[in-house]
């Protein structure tokens, strides 16, 4: 296997805090000699569990980036046992320009893992994950939200796994995170993605959505601190005392969570985020733009359950994800 082309510049074993750069040489028109340098700081206070913690694995949610950046900010290593490892801008390209994928390569992060020494740049990024920082870990948290494109109910969110003890760890992490609502997620695409190469190597993994609309609220800022400071302490790698509120356990665990739109058109909700959904509801009435005089078509709920996540924008186009419902967990009081 080759070596990856990425270099950090700070002494990711050293004792106390240093900031640098995870330094990916980058041909370019403007720079035949130029580098993607994404930031990174870590800090580390003796032997302890290693904690990475990621945002904008995807450029446009910004509650992960704006956790972290305090975070690399402030934290002491003198208040700590063991490593935190700190990269709030994962797929730096894509945050750079606040889309969703890379504009370099229009690579999407979370979905090129493991990634490839020798491909393109977010390849290359995703390999340096793959084989140099996850192993490091023993508690991985990848912030996420909606986007510009979808909004979410703040959860934090685990995954059913083969390995019960490791779920276990995983859904206990989640809970420490303590957002205002826990999901036990089911995703409609893995393939390639940073959960599973995290999942794969027996990492304890957590990931979040917090939001979205391609912005973030006070709200879900504070949610975002919060959550990643429990993690801290939860690892037993931070001192101090987790802040917990009550949260709702919701799963989704059948794919009639999932609407899409089967045409293009104006989108009309008649469920709010967070809105109870009976089976056979109608959910959203989406109208055509293209001549009037025509009724919209209805698009009905698959199941019952609490509407976790709507489309953004005001036009939809066939194929795009219209909601997604979960419900209780009634298996957690």
């Amino acid at each position: 296997m080759l070596k990856s082309s990425i270099t950090p510049t700070i002494d990711l074993d050293a004792e106390g805090v240093a900031h640098g750069f995870l330094r990916l040489p980058h041909s370019r028109d403007d720079s035949a000699w130029g580098s993607v340098m994404i930031p990174i700081t870590v800090a580390k206070n003796g032997n302890g569990p290693t904690a990475l913690v990621t945002g904008a694995n995807h450029g446009d949610e910004y509650e992960g980036p704006l956790a972290l950046v305090e975070l690399a900010a402030n934290i002491d290593a003198a208040k700590l046992t063991g490593r935190v490892i700190i990269i709030p801008f994962m797929n730096l390209p894509a945050f750079q320009t606040g889309t969703r994928t890379s504009s370099i390569d229009a690579g999407n992060m979370n979905r090129v893992f493991p990634g490839r020494p020798d491909g393109t740049v977010t390849e290359k990024i995703a390999d340096y994950f793959q084989r140099y920082l996850l192993p490091m870990a023993d508690v991985v948290l990848d912030f996420h939200s909606g986007g510009k494109t979808l909004d979410f109910l703040p959860f934090a969110a685990s995954h059913v796994l083969e390995d019960k003890e490791q779920e276990a760890r995983c859904s206990a992490a989640r809970d420490a995170f303590n957002a205002p609502f826990a999901m036990q997620m089911l995703e409609i695409d893995s393939n390639g993605m940073y959960d599973d190469a995290a999942e794969a190597l027996g990492k304890t993994f957590v990931t979040t959505e917090l939001g979205g609309a391609g912005t973030s609220t006070p709200e879900t800022v504070v949610i975002a601190r919060k959550g990643l400071r429990n993690i801290l302490i939860h690892a037993e790698i931070m001192q101090g005392e987790m802040e917990l509120s009550p949260s709702q356990h919701l799963i989704q665990d059948d794919d009639n969570c999932f609407h899409f739109s089967p045409i293009d058109g104006m989108i009309e909700y008649t469920k709010s985020l967070g809105g109870l959904v009976k089976k056979d509801d109608v959910l959203a009435r989406i109208w055509k733009t293209t001549r009037t005089g025509v009724k919209p078509l209805e698009i009905h709920s698959k199941m019952d359950g609490l509407l976790t996540v709507r489309h953004t924008y005001g036009l939809i186009q066939s194929g795009d994800c219209l909601a997604v419902l979960a419900q209780e967990d009634k298996k957690v009081k």
